[in-house]
């Protein structure tokens, strides 16, 4: 299995006014601007590092995901939440040729924590051996900053926060994040059942 994030955040979208704020860093200045690019580096990597632990996506932007195998012929649970909308869905043969899937196969079936793929028929569309399954598709809480739940969006301003005020630390003996963003993003964690145990 393959994640690819097909497009990236764009810088219109980070709230790099509001973490000057945050940060409580002086304004009025003629450089104003010149730490700009610095805060948004930690913005994207707060947003990053609370994406892969929670499994759900901040800002809106597309994704592909392949896979060799469906988990259930009848329903595949996709690997991030929010999911807004499934763009495509495509086989391909071990010979590399590649359909598309009849848009009337499958749907969408829309849930904050595991939305998933389902069948419209008696199963989704046949991934020949040694073959493959490509699915496009929309994921995130929305465009724009203003999109996030409150808690997530402090939650990754905090972070981001943290990675500026210890940017010159050179002690790497933990890689744990702070307390107060672990219990805000704790709710949002998703919790993957394999064979009845939580994984």
């Amino acid at each position: 299995m393959m994640l690819v994030e097909e497009t990236t955040v764009p810088q219109s979208a980070l709230p790099v006014a509001q973490f000057k704020d945050h940060l409580r860093l002086g304004s009025g200045f003629s450089d104003d601007g010149l730490q700009d690019g610095v805060l948004e580096s930690y913005l994207r990597a707060a947003t990053a590092a609370i994406e892969a632990r929670t499994g759900k996506i901040l800002i809106e932007r597309e994704f592909s995901w392949t896979l060799t195998a469906w988990r259930d012929a009848r329903r595949q649970p996709l690997p991030v939440a929010p999911v807004s909308a499934i763009s495509n869905l495509s086989v391909t043969a071990q010979n590399g040729d590649e359909t598309v899937a009849d848009a009337d196969s499958w749907y969408l079936e829309p849930d904050n924590q595991r939305p998933s793929l389902k069948a419209a028929g008696t199963a989704l569309p046949h991934i020949p051996m040694n073959g493959s399954v490509r699915i496009g598709f929309m994921a995130g809480f929305g465009p724009e900053w203003s999109d996030l739940p409150a808690d997530l969006g402090h939650a990754a301003l905090m972070l981001a926060a943290h990675y500026y005020e210890f940017r010159h630390d050179v002690n790497h003996g933990t890689a744990a994040m702070p307390f107060g963003v672990s219990a805000l993003i704790e709710q949002y964690r998703t919790v993957r059942l394999f064979m009845g145990n939580p994984v």
